[in-house]
């Protein structure tokens, strides 16, 4: 038969082959060309024997020519599969002619309705073009995606049976071709080029499911921040589940950006490499910061515009119906400082995030992108990236909780108990509970040196050459964890190292008011730990030199157990400008605000100030940051608790610092011979008899006004001396001995 035109424009709107009544019976519904393209048949007096009428849209999908010679035969629909008729179908509209412009809604309902109307029992083809006249508007439409059922599925639908799932799809299969319906469900899509807007478009729930329905975080490798990343994707992409026309009625925008920041190690930019497959979209672009930057001038601002074109030429084409762009920003502090805050004369700072606004929500807004940076340093974030409409969700990724690092640890052993390596007196829950502080980093690196240990135990002895012969039996076992615990130490959390320098000798209680103080800190410790109205305490210790301030408060933090624990001491800071030692004492008060629990103690608070009674002169800058920061409340749920050190009371009350403390423990120095006694021996420097000669000889010749960190070192210097006795008696009487005249008064008496 020869291809020519339908014999009207009404019959070429009807989707069917036109043909001679003498050329078909009327039992003959459809006919396949050239053995690939299914068509319905409508026979019409009008049309000449030997000739098939189509219409435009016909001969450009099957790339037919007026005149030509092609193979027409019946076609049975069930001759190929007997899943032939369409349960869902995916069609993209656009108009007939590029150029109409109408603003007009196109209510997808209703021209669902009117379509299956039209071209119902009609056989559609995957790719197939058709004309669809909608109130007179001509809309071209293209087959996109076509979901099949026999007979007895489509029966079950009907009656609202549930359907047999054990077919794979519920029932439904993916076809190429199928006969369409009054029942079919049709989903309708903006075509590319086209200005059309559509309302009321339905997506089914798994094709709108952003993200996987079997998905986990643990088959991430993310552990312990399942709350966080509920959060983060209730918030970014709740809104893009649901159909446009929905939110349209809302009146709101999708969250265009996410800001994650935190300590190292926490699992941010694990996230970013692992986000892809958690999503039901097109792969995320992924860029490290510094990869923006480049030497020649406008291209780093060039760097930022390419990552939006995409984003850009599909809104642009598609408006809302647009897929999601996910661009991640990983080490966002390296190009989007704050502005102004770099003189390096060249500006490509400032430029780039000026860019990069421009971009997010400039004067052309996409609604279809999606941002996430991340930083471990929030505070040097452009502050007009964090409003909203920009970077507009701050989630905090924290250590992880106890619960949290359970799950990091069954992450990083899995395969070690898959494969029966690790032995069974491991104990995942006593190891969460000994890692406190640890990011999730820190836990792989534990696992990683618990695994060195284990294979140092099969390494052949005097060799690195060779191993053991029962290497294969090697299982890592509990040893192996608490070796790595000694060697792996978590970086956010307790100065452990520095606490214990200053409490080499342990405390020992010469004194009533040692013990007083020790009880009164426990109870400063329960008041922060349990108490709802006071999150903030504060506690100076004061007193002369040397007297064990610093022992007494290090003593008190350690046995907090609290998770965070830090230490400002002067030693720490030697060589520091004012603005570096700010820039570090702020930094501690921040990280403890990360901690439910923290406590900071501020060791010899006139030497941080660099205050000498000399001229006298303070630092200023220094000292308004300690009474800002002493007195600042932490965050909601958030407890600090602060003691602070001072050898000069009165020194910290004319600089006006006294009103930031909530309590005050004076520690005094040893002033009786009982203390010496008890001090003896505690450090076994005499026996019994030597010590009685020594507080006989002490007895009444002495004044006492001593330090117990100058008497532990006088005990330690006379340890080394023949005459212990002698040395010790004679360095006393030295320093400490009354005068005449008190001996006087004391013969008159």
């Amino acid at each position: 038969m020869k291809v020519s035109k339908c014999p009207n424009d009404t019959l070429a709107l009807t989707n069917c082959l036109i043909v001679s009544p003498k050329d078909f019976p009327q039992s003959v519904r459809y006919v396949i060309v050239d053995g690939t393209f299914v068509f319905t048949i409508r026979q019409d007096e009008k049309q000449q024997s030997q000739q098939i009428g189509t219409s435009y849209a016909h001969r450009r999908w099957a790339s037919f020519s007026l005149g030509q010679e092609v193979s027409v035969v019946p076609y049975d629909p069930s001759s190929e599969s007997p899943f032939i008729y369409i349960v869902k179908l995916d069609v993209e509209v656009g108009f007939l002619r590029r150029t109409t412009e109408i603003k007009e809604h196109f209510d997808t309902v209703e021209m669902s309705k009117i379509y299956c109307q039209l071209f119902n029992n009609q056989i559609l083809t995957v790719g197939q073009q058709l004309v669809f006249d909608f109130h007179g508007i001509n809309l071209q439409v293209v087959v996109k995606n076509i979901h099949v059922a026999d007979q007895l599925t489509i029966s079950k639908i009907i009656s609202g049976e549930k359907i047999d799932s054990s077919t794979g799809d519920g029932g439904l299969h993916v076809g190429v071709r199928g006969v369409l319906t009054q029942q079919t469900a049709v989903h309708w899509s903006k075509a590319a080029d086209s200005s059309i807007i559509l309302q009321g478009s339905k997506k089914s729930a798994a094709q709108n499911s952003i993200i996987q329905p079997d998905f986990k975080f643990e088959d991430m490798g993310i552990g312990g921040l399942d709350s966080e990343f509920s959060a983060i994707f209730r918030r970014a992409f709740a809104s893009r589940i649901f159909p446009p026309n929905l939110v349209e009625k809302l009146g709101i925008q999708h969250v265009k950006g996410i800001l994650l920041f935190g300590p190292p190690g926490t699992g941010k930019t694990l996230m970013a490499r692992q986000i892809g497959k958690m999503l039901n979209a097109r792969e995320p672009k992924i860029v490290n910061g510094p990869e923006i930057l480049n030497k020649y001038v406008g291209q780093s601002e060039e760097n930022i515009r390419k990552l939006f074109a995409e984003a850009e030429k599909e809104y642009k084409d598609k408006g809302e119906d647009s897929g999601l762009h996910i661009i991640i920003f990983d080490e966002l502090d390296a190009i989007c400082k704050q502005r102004g805050s770099k003189n390096d004369g060249t500006g490509v700072g400032d430029s780039i995030v000026n860019q990069l606004l421009a971009k997010m929500d400039g004067v052309e807004q996409l609604n279809n992108i999606l941002i996430i940076g991340m930083t471990n340093r929030l505070d040097m974030i452009d502050e007009a990236l964090l409003r909203p409409g920009r970077l507009e969700v701050h989630m905090e990724i924290g250590l992880p909780d106890e619960g949290g690092r359970m799950q990091i640890l069954k992450i990083h052993t899995s395969k070690m108990r898959t494969n029966n390596i690790m032995d069974s007196d491991v104990d995942l829950n006593e190891l969460a509970s000994l890692t406190k502080n640890f990011s999730g980093a820190e836990i792989n690196g534990l696992v990683k040196s618990a695994s060195s240990f284990a294979f140092n135990r099969h390494v052949k002895v005097g060799t690195l050459s060779g191993v053991t012969p029962d290497m294969e039996n090697m299982k890592v076992n509990r040893n192996d964890f608490l070796s790595a615990l000694d060697e792996v130490r978590p970086a956010f959390g307790i100065s452990e190292e520095e606490l214990e320098q200053c409490v080499q000798n342990a405390i020992i209680k010469f004194a009533p008011f040692v013990e007083r103080i020790l009880s009164d800190g426990q109870l400063f410790i329960d008041q922060v730990k349990n108490s709802s109205r006071t999150p903030l305490v504060s506690v100076l210790l004061h007193g002369p030199p040397g007297n064990g301030k610093t022992a007494l408060a290090a003593t008190l933090a350690m046995s907090s157990e609290f998770p965070f624990v830090k230490l400002i001491s002067p030693e720490s800071m030697v060589g520091y400008s004012e603005s570096s030692k700010m820039s570090a004492i702020n930094k501690i008060f921040n990280d403890s605000y990360k901690s439910p629990l923290s406590v900071i103690v501020v060791d010899n608070i006139e030497r941080l100030l660099d205050w000498v009674p000399i001229g006298p002169r303070f630092s200023n800058f220094v000292l308004q940051t300690l009474l800002v920061l002493l007195k600042k409340r932490p965050p909601k749920d958030r407890r600090l608790l602060i003691l602070a050190t001072t050898n000069e009371k009165s020194v910290i009350e004319q600089m006006g610092m006294s009103d930031c403390f909530n309590s005050e423990i004076y520690v005094p120095n040893i002033t009786d011979l009982s203390s010496i006694d008890v001090v003896l021996r505690e450090l076994s420097l005499f026996n019994e008899d030597e010590r009685s000669r020594v507080l006989d000889k002490l007895a009444g010749q002495v004044e006492l006004k001593i330090g117990i960190k100058k008497l532990l070192m006088i005990i330690e210097m006379c340890r080394q001396d023949v005459d212990k006795v002698e040395k010790f008696t004679n360095t006393i009487l030295k320093t400490y001995r009354k005068s005449d005249l008190d001996n006087l008064e004391i013969e008159f008496d």
